[in-house]
């Protein structure tokens, strides 16, 4: 019955109501009976101590309901409430890269905000159909149609609107659903919130609804041309028939459907269910899943058939005190408790003891999970995120999940009566658990750095170790951070294209290579080009470099032996790793090799491979370094009155403003700022618009940066 299954996530900015929105959808399923509220800290999804500590989502939750269809048909829909905090982006990525669908919640009254944008490019990148629904139509200020607006110029998407809202602010009545033409309102005397009046729109609505309604079919008939002949012909268009045509849409993102409403107040949800129903795909809808035999290469797909060989990803792991707890998406076959699968991965095999449906920390012991199930499974000691899981005798390795890479890093010091074994154990699992999460020792200063996308999400970290360990919250002195240290890159100053020789004798053998190579630096234009050809290949086994750095060989006639090539471009790409003048690795860069000369006796892979990591160091000393830092995009959003003093402030950070906007006494300020400058941007913000501002801010691109303001640690004079 794998068209009556949905998979959805729920995503948005931080505060447009996601949580809520679940909530709301666990009490209309009858999946809970008292509904919470994210100021009382009762809700299913943010279970999590310090979810209802901070008042925000920090890990995603999966939560599972009944529903039905149109035909009063059983309806199993997953849902995963994701974050909305631009520091946990890794947490909707991946559970972008497990849904079917997804629903898009924005807030009325501030629109399309930062994360909002961010999680939309990650459902794009995915090719995720969704849903999008406008919710806190109550609050004061709200603007459903400045939303709507705002959907098509800041996110390029193309909504069509299917609810529409009677009233806003103060006066919101109920929503006005255009496909039937009725207007449903609350029973305002009902204290279960579950009794609601469906009656014809009246005299106040109905000229503005028949408006919408025109355009609503307008926006449909370009997923079905029997409504364009309709329309044409100016007759009445069957419900079904638009229903039909809402669904083709959003499956083939021709169009984003649009709903409306006020999860707080108890109106609309319903509906949206309806709508997830009718409009987002089941598991058959999504095409098959791609994915490589681990051993040939050779491209392989997995239908979601229960008679397919059974593939799974593992798409996040939990770490509790009976062992890992790890979520898996089933793409093929049937995953049965007790049965060995191989893990693709890491070449391993892995015994699956038991596997749940989970209620957020609730959880439902299953005897098998089909094909579009989402579950956590007992007992797997070695899958982590991103692994693949596959019949030992038909093997699949499905592309893993791609995770931004972090941009601020501190140094992490904690006290001598710690037990420095344990806080390194809890350290690796909350590492292993969070893929935008890394930490090393820096080789100079000893100092054990913790790297990730924000202040908050190292605080969270801190907090989530200093728990694993058995501190206290309160206790700031046993584990701290230090100052923020910003994670620069580096690229050469100029070209630079010369012959160097490497020359070693010994008693025996000696090493001896000679490499001519052309050192690029590439502008954003040329990176643009390499990824194009790259996509153009089609091959599963060529990616572009996340770094941008690129080889080439140009080598002809032989002048080096074919098997040397390899080990020149393992040279430069280690040496790229980490410069000698600064410990940054190289971005944006291409090494041609033209030429080279080569000894019958003393040539050997690692002679090219020690004069590749030399020539990059003269090439360093010729062309010079040009270091570059990380540019974050942020925006602050704030009463009008204190634009001047956000707009100096900025300024003063190093910050170029790009656009500012007024609406409805909100002002809003976009500008670029070096990330170098943000750290404790926060206080600043509060105390000069004595806290009434906020800012959400991502990381946007690299950009050169002189040397004496680059936040770099002294060398020690010692």
């Amino acid at each position: 019955m794998l068209d009556k299954v949905r998979n959805i996530g729920i995503m948005a900015h931080v505060d447009a109501g996601k949580t809520t929105t679940t909530e709301r959808i666990l009490y209309y399923s009858g999946t809970k009976h008292k509904v919470g509220d994210v100021d009382d800290g009762d809700t299913t999804t943010d279970f999590d101590p310090l979810e209802r500590q901070k008042g925000i989502t920090i890990n995603s939750a999966a939560v599972s309901i009944d529903w039905a269809d149109r035909k009063n048909e059983p309806i199993a829909i997953n849902i995963i409430d994701t974050p909305g905090h631009v520091d946990f982006t890794a947490e909707v990525e991946r559970s972008l890269r497990v849904l079917d669908g997804a629903v898009g919640v924005f807030c009325a009254k501030g629109g399309v905000e930062v994360q909002s944008e961010t999680v939309w490019r990650q459902a794009s990148k995915y090719k995720v159909p969704r849903l999008a629904y406008v919710n806190k139509l109550d609050r004061m200020g709200a603007n459903f149609w400045g939303c709507v607006e705002q959907m098509k110029t800041k996110l390029r998407a193309n909504p069509v609107v299917v609810t529409i809202p009677a009233g806003q602010d103060s006066a919101l009545e109920g929503i006005i659903d255009l496909i039937e033409m009725k207007l449903i309102t609350r029973d305002l005397n009902d204290k279960t919130h579950r009794k609601f009046f469906t009656t014809d729109v009246p005299e106040k609505y109905l000229e503005e609804a028949k408006k919408r309604r025109v355009q609503m079919l307008d926006g449909v008939s370009a997923a079905s041309d029997e409504i364009t002949e309709l329309i044409l012909e100016e007759k009445e268009v069957p419900i079904p028939m638009i229903r039909a045509a809402l669904r083709k849409g959003t499956l083939e993102n021709i169009f984003t459907p649009v709903h409306c409403g006020s999860s707080k107040m108890f109106h609309g949800v319903q509906h949206l269910l309806d709508l997830v129903v009718d409009c987002l795909p089941s598991p058959l809808d999504r095409p098959p899943v791609d994915g490589l035999h681990p051993k040939t290469k050779e491209a392989l797909k997995r239908k979601p058939d229960a008679a397919e060989p059974m593939s799974a990803l593992a798409f996040k792991t939990v770490a509790e005190v009976n062992g890992d707890l790890v979520y898996i998406r089933v793409y093929s076959g049937e995953m049965k408790p007790g049965e060995t699968y191989t893990n693709t991965t890491n070449g391993r095999k892995e015994r699956i003891a038991r596997f749940y449906r989970m209620m957020g920390d609730k959880r439902v012991a299953l005897e098998k999970a089909n094909p579009g199930d989402i579950v956590a499974a007992m007992g797997l000691s070695e899958t982590y995120t991103g692994n693949t899981l596959c019949d030992p005798d038909q093997p699949i390795a499905l592309e893993a999940i791609q995770f931004p890479k972090p941009v601020v890093s501190q140094a992490l010091s904690f006290s001598k009566t710690l037990d420095s074994g344990k806080v390194g154990e809890a350290l690796n699992r909350l590492v292993r658990d969070d893929p935008t999460l890394k930490t090393h020792t820096d080789e100079e200063t000893k100092d054990t750095i913790i790297s990730g996308m924000g202040e908050l999400h190292l605080e969270i970290s801190i907090e989530k170790l200093k728990r694993a360990v058995g501190v206290p919250q309160e206790d700031t002195k046993l584990i701290t951070l230090g100052k923020p240290r910003v994670a620069y890159r580096q690229c050469l100053a100029r070209q630079v294209d010369f012959e160097y020789k490497f020359q070693k004798q010994t008693g025996g053998r000696g090493k001896f290579a000679v490499i001519s190579v052309k050192y690029s630096p590439l502008t954003p234009e040329q990176i643009e080009e390499k990824v194009k050809e790259i996509e153009e290949l089609g091959d599963p086994k060529v990616k572009p470099d996340p770094n941008s750095v690129y080889f080439k060989n140009s080598i002809t006639q032989g002048a080096i032996d074919k098997q040397y090539i390899p080990s020149v471009e393992e040279g430069l790409r280690e040496g790229a790793k980490k410069g000698y003048k600064y410990p940054f690795p190289f971005v944006d860069l291409e090494f041609d090799l033209h030429f080279g000369k080569m000894h019958d006796v003393d040539s050997s892979q690692d002679a090219f491979y020690l004069c590749a990591l030399e020539a990059f160091r003269e090439a360093q000393e010729r062309g010079g370094i040009e270091l570059r830092e990380p540019i974050m995009k942020v925006v602050v959003v704030s009463p009008k009155d204190y634009q001047g003093q956000i707009s100096g402030n900025i300024s003063s950070k190093r910050g170029v403003i790009e656009e500012t906007s007024e609406d409805g006494g909100i002002a809003q300020v976009v500008a670029k700022v070096p990330l170098a400058n943000l750290f404790g941007y926060t206080n600043d913000l509060r105390s000069a618009t004595k806290g009434q501002a906020s800012f959400s801010m991502e990381f946007s691109h690299y950009a050169a940066v002189p040397v004496e303001l680059a936040d770099i640690p002294k060398p020690d004079k010692k």
